[in-house]
């Protein structure tokens, strides 16, 4: 109680509908037009107020249960889904300069977009499978509600998530005080605490872009995903609510964000790819070949591009199995198909990566002809990972033939990444704590990249 009544007074929570405070309203950055959505207990679908003008929204989802899912987790332990509103949408056009529903004013999208936060993994890990119990309900343990509020005072433009929302898979186990009380399952109510109730200060402040994570594909929290994030129309069988669908619902094609001045960051599906190579008759195979000719179609019209994807292809993770840790390179999966494009393992237009899934903060630049990545999973969950080394050994490769020639990491707890334009193809990428402090700088040149581990110096952000 002592959190919610701080939260309240800092202008930082928004209760869900449920309580009865207020109905969500935020705007997801789409393909072309961005979406203003909401979360509402009204009946039906109010207007939204676009450009001094009322706009009547259209229904997405009505409010309803769906049947149980097994989960990844475990279906002992899983729970039919509670969506108790309805989720209504209207699409604006680039241009347009005011956006509000129900008395809530919103951010609308910049022709050009200078300032971006990125952050990803962000939801408070609730695992039976694995004996994860996060401490939900300390703010120091997930600190989620912390860095969206420092995030969103940075003031960006856009804010990206690279992937996983939703960590509150199974219920807290009797006696434990750190989850006690803590909502579980797919529906609204671990959706609302994961995260659009902390989120809130972040979704207030800019349009979101949002990646699919692993987490959010059909098995676990894919109906969520399809009602609440994803920016595209609905298509029928595309929610996760049929298992006869899942192939069409844990796939969907590449879309694109333009950033003005010839910039575009493209946004990817590869929730359900798994980690191991595939084989060429694998449906997920054929989705990836799909991808990769997509994004180079989005890419090859622009002057740069960032590609979001929720694994990292060429970053690195931490081998829980060696003693002492090795490095364990890009996502074997994705590798094995975009390999058979070449080396690069991107589209010739693509300059930079941008994933989470590993739960850290980490930059890879290659001497050889391949984009750089950079991975920011590490703004909420668990951070369950390997420390990564100050430097690695001369020849590791995330891919084969990837020469690094700059690498650089911070493990040393949660917070978010910044980028911030500084000339044609060159941004500015700061990482923050979760106060906002800045634990390193980097520049961005094209598809080079290189950091410097900075001082925390609190006065500085």
């Amino acid at each position: 109680m002592t959190r919610v009544l701080l939260l309240l007074a800092l202008g930082l929570l928004v209760l869900p509908a449920a309580a009865g405070a207020s109905d969500i309203a935020y705007v997801l950055a789409g393909d072309g037009d961005a979406v203003v959505r909401l979360v509402t207990a009204v009946p039906g679908c109010p207007s939204a107020t676009v450009d001094g003008r009322q706009r009547p929204m259209t229904l997405r989802f009505a409010a309803e249960t769906l049947p149980q899912r097994q989960t990844a987790s475990s279906a002992a332990l899983s729970k039919p889904s509670a969506f108790p509103f309805n989720v209504c949408e209207t699409r604006i056009a680039p241009g347009t300069r005011r956006v509000s529903v129900m008395g809530q004013q919103l951010s609308v999208p910049k022709r050009v977009i200078r300032r971006i936060v990125v952050i990803g993994d962000t939801g408070c890990r609730l695992k039976a499978a694995d004996a994860a119990w996060q401490a939900c309900n300390d703010p120091a343990t997930f600190p989620f509600a912390r860095i969206a509020a420092s995030a969103a005072a940075w003031k960006p433009d856009l804010v990206i998530h690279v992937g996983d929302y939703h960590y509150r898979e199974n219920p807290c186990p009797a006696g434990n005080s750190g989850c006690a009380g803590s909502p579980w399952g797919y529906g609204w109510d671990a959706w609302a605490a994961d995260f659009f109730t902390p989120a809130s200060p972040l979704l207030a402040a800019a349009p979101l872009a949002a990646a699919r994570g692993n987490h959010e594909n059909c098995d676990r929290a894919g109906q969520g995903w399809w009602r609440l994030l994803d920016s595209r129309p609905r298509a029928q069988g595309q929610d996760c609510n049929d298992p006869a669908n899942d192939r069409m619902g844990n796939a969907s094609n590449p879309w694109a964000i333009d950033l003005g001045n010839g910039g575009r960051v493209i946004m990817m599906d590869m929730a359900a790819v798994g980690a191991k190579p595939l084989q060429a008759d694998d449906w997920r195979a054929a989705a990836l070949r799909r991808t990769y000719a997509r994004v180079a179609e989005l890419s090859a019209s622009a002057r740069y591009a960032f590609a979001v994807g929720h694994y990292p292809i060429l970053g690195f993770a931490g081998e829980y199995d060696s003693n002492p840790p090795v490095l364990k390179p890009g996502n074997a999966a994705i590798q094995s198909v975009f390999a058979g494009f070449g080396p690069r393992m991107a589209p010739p237009g693509i300059e930079m990566l941008l994933a989470g899934h590993v739960h850290l903060w980490q930059q890879v630049s290659f001497a050889s002809d391949n984009p750089g990545q950079f991975i920011t999973g590490f703004s909420g969950t668990q951070e369950n990972e390997v420390p990564m080394p100050a430097t690695i050994p001369q020849g590791t490769e995330p891919a084969p033939d990837a020469r690094v020639d700059a690498f650089s990491s911070w493990t040393g707890g949660f917070g978010f990444m910044t980028m911030e334009r500084s000339g044609s193809r060159k941004w500015r990428v700061l990482v923050h704590d979760r106060d906002g402090r800045i634990v390193n700088r980097c520049a961005i040149n094209g598809r080079h990249s290189q950091c410097e581990r900075a001082k925390i110096d609190p006065d500085r952000r």
